[in-house]
C-alpha cells in the first residue's frame, strides 16, 4: 500500500500518525514487510515513475502535525487547512496546503539556531541536492516549461549561468533544501518506528528517469542526447501480443559506457539514497540491466527499435563493492530470457511471481507449486486490477481453471476465491508473500491503483478508514503457514532477504 493511500485530511497520505497506526496493525497481524511505491516527486498525472528527480523525496508526503509538534507552524495554521476526510487522493489540494505550511515552517526554521542535523543532511546529499533545488526553482521561474525551452545558457547547464542562478535565487534554493530535509527527517523517523515493530520498508526505484528532470539536465553526458540535449535514443518495449506497435516510453536511454567509466557513480549514489529511505529496494524493469530496447527518438512507434546490451554483471560487482549491505528485489516480469535469469541469480536477487499471470497450464511459472525459494509472490501488483476485479472479469473457462487449481467450486463468491488464492500464495515456498490492501478487503476494480497506458485517473486510491478487522484473516494464514515472525525474526539481517 502506498503512503499516499493512507487516510488523510490534507489531500494525500504520508509520514504522519496514520502511517504509524497502519504499521501497528501490520505488526499485530505478524507482518514483517510493508511495500510502498517510490517516494519521489510525481509527474503531472501523479505517477511516481516519471519524477523530475531520481533522488528527491516528495514534500507532499510530509506530515503537517509533525511541523506543529516541533513549533514550525501554529495550531491556527494547522487547523486552517484541515479538510474533511478525502475519498480519493487530491494532489492539487495537498500541493496547495503543504506548500503554504512548508513556507511558514521554513520562515520559522531560519530564526532558530543553526541545526547540526540540517548541515549534515546538506553535506551528505550534496551530490544531487543543489542541482535539484536549482532545477525545481527554475521550473517555477520558467512557468513549468520543460528545461529544453529555457534560455540557452541555463538550458545547456553552462557553469557561469548555474553559478549566477545559485547566487541570485539563494533563498528559493535554500527553501527547497529545507523541504528535502523535512522529508528526510520524517522518513527516518518512520523507519525507526517500523524497526521497533520488526517491519522492513520495501521501496521501489524506477529504472529510467524523465527527460525533463534535474538528472538529465545536470548530467547530460550519462544519457543518449546530442549536443543540443535532444534525445537520440529513447526507451520502450517492442511489439508483442498486446500491442502491434510496441510501447514508446520516451525516456532517454543511458550511455552505459560513460557510466561504467565513472564506476557507475550516478547509479550507486542513487541506490545509496534508496538504502537510506528503504530497508529493501525493488529494482523496476530489472531486465534492462541485461539488455534494453532502444528506439530512435524521432520514431513514431516502437517498431524500429533494437535490443542493446546493458551493464550486466559488471554493474552488480561494482554496486556490491560499494554498498555490500544493500537489499534488493528484481522486478523480472515480462518477456524474460535465460540471460536475465542468469543475471538475477548472479546478483543473488529474489524475483517476482504474480498469481494473476498463472492458470493457463500446470507448467506456468506463476503457479505456486512451481515457485523457487528465492521468490516474492503477489496476487497482483500496483499495475494489475484488484484480484476481485480480475476474477469478476474472467471468462467461464478461465474462472474454472482458477477454481480447479484452488479446489473450490466454480460458483463460489469472488471473495472466497481471493482468500483461497491468498492461502495458495502463503503455503508456497516463496520466501516473501505480499498482498495488497485492496485484496485483503476484496475490493473491486474501481479501487485499483494504476492502469498502464491510461492517462489520468490513476494513482488516486485512498484507503479510507482502516481497522483491525481487515487483518484477521491475514494473521490467521500467516500463522497457519509458518510465516509468523517468531522470536523477533526480521528480514534485515544477512545478505539474503
Amino acid at each position: 500500500m502506498p503512503l499516499t493511500a493512507l487516510p488523510t485530511r490534507y489531500g494525500i497520505g504520508g509520514f504522519g500518525r496514520e502511517a504509524r497506526e497502519f504499521a501497528r496493525m501490520l505488526a499485530d497481524s505478524g507482518q514483517s514487510v510493508w511495500q510502498i511505491l517510490p517516494l519521489g516527486i510525481t509527474d503531472f498525472v501523479h505517477s511516481p515513475y516519471a519524477s523530475p528527480s531520481a533522488f528527491a523525496g516528495n514534500p507532499l508526503l510530509c506530515d503537517a502535525e509533525w511541523l506543529y509538534e516541533r513549533g514550525l507552524i501554529t495550531r491556527g495554521e494547522l487547523d486552517e487547512h484541515r479538510h474533511e476526510p478525502f475519498k480519493v487522493c487530491d494532489y492539487e489540494y495537498a500541493a496547495k496546503v503543504k506548500g503554504k505550511l512548508l513556507r511558514s515552517a521554513f520562515a520559522r526554521f531560519r530564526l532558530l539556531p543553526e541545526s547540526a542535523g540540517y548541515r549534515t543532511f546538506i553535506l551528505r546529499e550534496g551530490y544531487w541536492l543543489d542541482e535539484f533545488a536549482l532545477f525545481d526553482m527554475l521550473k517555477e521561474r520558467f512557468g513549468r516549461l520543460p528545461y529544453w525551452r529555457w534560455d540557452e545558457d541555463i538550458r545547456l547547464h553552462r557553469a557561469c549561468a548555474v553559478k549566477k542562478c545559485m547566487k541570485l535565487f539563494a533563498d528559493e534554493i535554500e527553501f527547497r533544501r529545507f523541504t528535502q530535509y523535512i522529508f528526510d527527517c520524517q522518513n527516518r523517523e518512520l523507519r525507526a518506528y517500523l524497526d521497533e515493530l520488526g517491519i522492513s520498508l520495501l521501496g521501489d526505484i524506477p529504472f529510467y528517469v524523465a527527460r525533463d528532470s534535474a538528472d538529465v539536465w545536470s548530467h547530460p553526458e550519462l544519457f543518449s542526447l546530442d549536443d543540443d540535449r535532444t534525445p537520440k535514443l529513447v526507451a520502450g518495449v517492442p511489439p508483442d501480443f498486446f500491442s502491434e506497435d510496441g510501447q514508446l516510453w520516451g525516456n532517454p536511454t543511458y550511455r552505459w559506457r560513460e557510466l561504467r567509466d565513472s564506476g557507475y557513480k550516478w547509479w550507486i549514489k542513487r541506490l545509496e539514497r534508496c538504502q537510506r529511505m528503504y530497508d529493501i529496494t525493488r529494482l523496476d524493469h530489472f531486465r534492462a540491466f541485461d539488455s534494453y530496447y532502444a528506439i530512435p527518438a524521432k520514431a513514431k512507434t516502437a517498431k524500429c527499435g533494437r535490443w542493446k546490451h546493458g551493464p550486466g554483471r559488471d554493474f552488480f560487482d561494482c554496486l556490491y563493492s560499494k554498498l555490500p549491505e544493500i537489499k534488493l528485489i528484481a522486478e523480472d516480469l515480462g518477456d524474460i530470457g535465460k540471460s536475465v535469469v542468469k543475471l538475477r541469480e548472479y546478483a543473488r536477487l529474489n524475483g517476482m511471481k504474480v498469481m494473476q499471470f498463472a492458470f493457463d497450464g500446470s507448467d506456468n511459472e506463476f503457479l505456486p507449486h512451481n515457485y523457487e525459494r528465492n521468490s516474492v509472490v503477489y496476487l497482483g501488483t500496483h499495475d494489475n486490477d484488484t484480484t476481485a476485479g480480475w476474477i469478476h472479469g474472467l471468462d467461464d473457462s478461465s474462472r474454472r481453471a482458477v477454481c480447479d487449481y484452488l479446489d473450490i467450486d466454480v460458483d463460489s463468491r469472488d471473495e472466497e476465491i481471493v482468500r483461497r488464492m491468498m492461502m495458495a500464495a502463503s503455503m508456497s515456498s516463496a520466501e516473501l508473500c505480499i498482498f495488497s490492501l485492496q485484496d485483503l478487503r476484496c475490493e473491486s476494480s474501481e479501487m485499483r491503483i494504476n492502469t498502464p497506458s491510461k492517462v489520468g485517473g490513476c494513482w488516486m486510491y485512498n484507503a479510507g478508514e482502516i481497522n483491525t478487522e481487515t487483518f484477521h484473516y491475514l494473521k490467521q494464514i500467516t500463522m497457519l503457514y509458518g510465516r509468523y515472525p517468531l522470536n523477533g525474526r526480521k528480514l534485515k539481517k544477512g545478505k539474503k532477504l
